[in-house]
């Protein structure tokens, strides 16, 4: 099993800036992929970015210029850097990864719980 743990979400004005922290825990052998997905109120849930272990980048048309995502291996660790945040960047920001199952070896996809970002003035 693993545990996904979201941290840095609140609430900005237009403009300004967050960054989303997700930790991965538990008994896995590698992570693989990690994402960013987002559900704004009403809306599919989208995916925001992602990124490979070997650092291999997709991100969303509508975020790029203002949203990085990164990872530190050694620490399990997701990390999306939010800059120039609009109204319509609003939703529950949700982590997404593909462990490696210690016990058997089997990758699997876990979510995390979300944070919520509301960008208002």
């Amino acid at each position: 099993q693993v545990q996904l743990v979201e941290s840095g979400g609140g609430l900005v004005q237009p403009g300004g800036s967050l960054r989303l922290s997700c930790v991965a825990s538990g008994l896995f052998f590698s992570i693989r992929d990690m994402e960013w997905y987002r559900q704004a109120p009403g809306k599919e849930r989208e995916l925001v970015a992602g990124i490979t272990r070997a650092s291999s980048i997709n991100i969303l048309d509508s975020v790029k210029g203002r949203f990085t995502i990164s990872r530190d291996n050694a620490k399990n660790t997701v990390y999306l850097q939010m800059n120039n945040l609009e109204p319509e960047d609003t939703a529950v920001y949700f982590c997404h990864v593909r462990a490696v199952e210690a016990d058997t070896m089997v990758a699997k996809y876990y979510w995390g719980k979300g944070t919520l970002v509301t960008v208002s003035s």
